[in-house]
């Protein structure tokens, strides 16, 4: 296997910072990375300002061998990356005539004027190599500088894909020798358990091993559990990969309901078909969310036999027929039950939200409530967040599949 190659991934664009948009650039390159045996521990994001730029270059550059820059090399004024390049690597910039000419080309065959600021497209640090862009107007470029590399690539996610594929990735092949060793991950997606308590069911024996090494990542309602192998071919990292998993399947297999991308409501419309069984649901003062994840999947009409909404816990209690102010627990518990009867339904699911509550009161107060009802059987929970809240509606709806899904288990494997 090839000698470890570190890379650090740097991120080029106030937009980022202001929050104006999400970095899914760095992502996609981490994944291509990891594919070919690159370790990634750092990934940066810097504003558009020159000195800034350099700064994150020189760091990144004293920790990896290989560093790679994305975004800032548009013909704007704020497009600063070549400059900074050129800076951290104490060199300047020279003029191409010839990929200014390259860039008149593909305006002409756009049909359009090029500015005069293009011009800045055509500057390059001195002694970089060029990286060819057939489909964009931005060209790119590697720079060596005292045992590390700095690839420099745009911003446009078409153009950075397309560049990562065809040009860097060989480009690291073979600079690397990396044919020989691979980095492969496999997750496994648990629904029904807290972070902390997945952590010490898993135990820190497997949580603290060096290769494989396995790792919890938390999102809305569910956390995922990644096995990551480095070895010198896929058999040999599946091999890994599968030990450590079958050890974690024995601690905490009844959480699992999924491997890498799998949804936890195209697992339980899987087991409701499956068993013929259908299920209602209701949701009050929030967005429709658990209902529209369910329908967009293959199938969902033979397992949804009803779906209602209520703007807020009022219109609830009067469709259901109940005088005086209930706690939202018991409201969701009630419906969750009538629901179920009434649609003629094997499990019903009831969220009810407080919709004009957001999660300045999460310690004191419940806001959201949810409640499940199979064969008989009643669970539910509250949380301090109501509908205001941005998280609810994605936390709310896996939360109650996971729950009905859990109890599906627990029933039909028995």
């Amino acid at each position: 296997m090839a000698a470890s190659v570190n890379a650090e991934i740097i991120a080029i664009g106030t937009e980022i910072l202001l929050g104006e948009i999400t970095d899914t650039n760095s992502v996609f390159i981490a994944k291509l990375l990891r594919d070919i045996g690159v370790n990634l521990y750092f990934m940066t994001s810097v504003g558009d300002n020159e000195q800034r730029i350099a700064d994150s270059i020189r760091i990144a550059m004293g920790r990896a061998q290989v560093v790679i820059t994305c975004g800032g090399l548009g013909p704007t004024i704020d497009d600063m990356t070549r400059q900074g390049v050129a800076t951290a690597t104490d060199r300047g910039l020279v003029f191409h005539q010839y990929l200014l000419d390259a860039i008149a080309e593909r305006f002409t065959g756009f049909r359009a004027k090029m500015t005069e600021n293009n011009k800045r497209q055509a500057y390059l640090p001195a002694d970089s190599t060029v990286i060819e862009n057939p489909v964009g107007t931005a060209p790119s470029f590697i720079v060596e500088h005292q045992g590390s590399v700095v690839i420099s690539l745009p911003g446009v996610p078409r153009e950075m894909k397309f560049l990562m594929n065809e040009r860097v990735i060989p480009y690291l092949k073979e600079k690397y020798q990396l044919g020989s060793g691979i980095i492969k991950a496999k997750v496994l997606r648990t629904a029904g358990i807290g972070e902390s308590l997945l952590d010490s069911e898993i135990g820190t024996e497997l949580l603290e091993m060096a290769n494989p090494t396995v790792g919890l990542a938390a999102h809305a309602g569910q956390v995922d559990v990644r096995i990551t192998a480095k070895a010198g071919d896929v058999a040999t990292a599946d091999q890994m990969i599968a030990l450590v998993e079958e050890q974690i399947r024995a601690k905490v297999g009844k959480f699992i309901f999924g491997i890498d991308q799998e949804e936890i409501e195209t697992v339980l419309t899987r087991v409701l078909r499956a068993s013929n069984l259908r299920v209602a649901l209701s949701e009050t003062g929030i967005t429709g969310l658990l209902s529209e994840r369910i329908r967009k999947v293959a199938g969902a009409d033979g397992v949804l036999s009803a779906a209602t909404i209520y703007a807020e816990p009022t219109a609830l209690q009067n469709e259901l027929d109940i005088s005086g102010e209930l706690p939202i627990r018991e409201l969701a518990e009630k419906a969750a039950t009538q629901l179920t009867r009434n649609a003629n339904a094997d499990a019903g699911i009831a969220v009810v939200c407080r919709p004009d509550m957001g999660e300045q009161h999460a310690d004191s107060e419940a806001g959201t409530a949810i409640a499940v009802y199979y064969s008989g059987v009643m669970r539910s929970r509250v949380y301090g967040f109501g509908g205001q809240s941005e998280t609810a509606p994605q936390w709310a709806s896996t939360w109650a599949m996971s729950m009905l899904w859990q109890m599906l288990q627990e029933t039909l494997n028995s």
